[in-house]
């Protein structure tokens, strides 16, 4: 059984011109474990898809689905106390912008305490041990300076640091990340890549990576959903997708890589739709 599994899932949002579906009937599941890359351009539905799992969007949406389930149970039918309880705890997220989503207002210590607190029951000294420790695995240095730091005396790479600090507090079992390197460097992709992989290895977590870079979905994922428009493309295996993809649109992803380029411009998708017939 899969840990979570979405079938047909649409998302309309209302309008003043009228009702827009921005995801059009999709199926994902992951595995216990896995690592899923959800993979296409900026406004294919990828992090719509997630935040409707979450339930993150605003009234404005209408979410429907013929299946929404984790570990058997059924998200939708949950009330809002059991999915407070579930959210946050057994499956977390990681957003794009982590100084959007750190409060100014108060110290990186106390908002990953707050979250120990109320998710663990720690008391409030626990809650401090249990944050250096957090912040010692995510690799931040000196932590117990920066513990008492405000996200704007932190680098862009200190507070996602901070950002995956929180989204593992609770030991999840479903870790999803949404372009969780979009703000940052190159180098400091790199670390950050590489220590959600450490941490999936180590927590024994699946893994749910939202990405527009196909460079970082070879080097991450077990399996690839491809998105576009709100609808899924393709679904492979990470190997197969690469060597041997079947729809025109993950033709047009991998080929705008800059290593296969060739003449003067590279492809766009609009030609591999052309040379498809789409």
């Amino acid at each position: 059984m899969a840990l979570l599994n979405i079938r047909n899932l649409t998302v309309k949002f209302a309008t003043a011109t009228g009702s827009f579906t921005a995801v059009d009937g999709i199926d994902v599941h992951v595995d216990r474990g896995e690592v899923l890359a959800i993979v296409g351009e900026s406004g294919s539905g990828k992090s719509v898809s997630m935040l409707a799992v979450m339930g993150l969007l605003p009234d404005t949406a209408t979410i429907t689905a013929d299946e929404m389930t984790y570990d058997g149970r059924d998200i939708s039918k949950l009330s809002k106390a059991e999915r407070r309880r579930l959210i946050g705890r057994e499956i977390t997220m990681i957003f794009q912008e982590p100084i959007a989503s750190l409060n100014p207002s108060f110290t990186v210590g106390f908002q990953i305490e707050e979250v120990l607190r109320l998710n663990l029951g720690l008391g409030r000294k626990e809650a401090h041990a249990r944050a250096l420790e957090l912040f010692r695995a995510v690799g931040i240095p000196e932590p117990e300076v920066k513990i008492r730091a405000y996200p704007h005396q932190l680098s862009g790479g200190q507070c996602q640091r901070v950002m995956i600090a929180i989204a593992i507090a609770s030991n999840p079992r479903l870790l999803i990340a949404d372009e969780p390197t979009t703000a940052l460097d190159v180098t400091i992709q790199k670390q950050i890549l590489d220590l959600l992989m450490k941490l999936q290895e180590d927590y024994g977590m699946a893994l749910i990576l939202i990405t527009h870079d196909m460079g970082v979905v070879a080097e991450t994922a077990d399996r690839v959903v491809v998105q576009y428009k709100g609808k899924k493309m393709e679904e492979a295996e990470v190997l197969n997708l690469f060597e041997a993809p079947q729809h025109p649109y993950t033709r047009a992803l991998l080929s705008a890589l800059p290593e296969h380029a060739t003449g003067d411009r590279l492809p766009t998708v609009s030609d591999f739709f052309q040379q498809a017939g789409a």
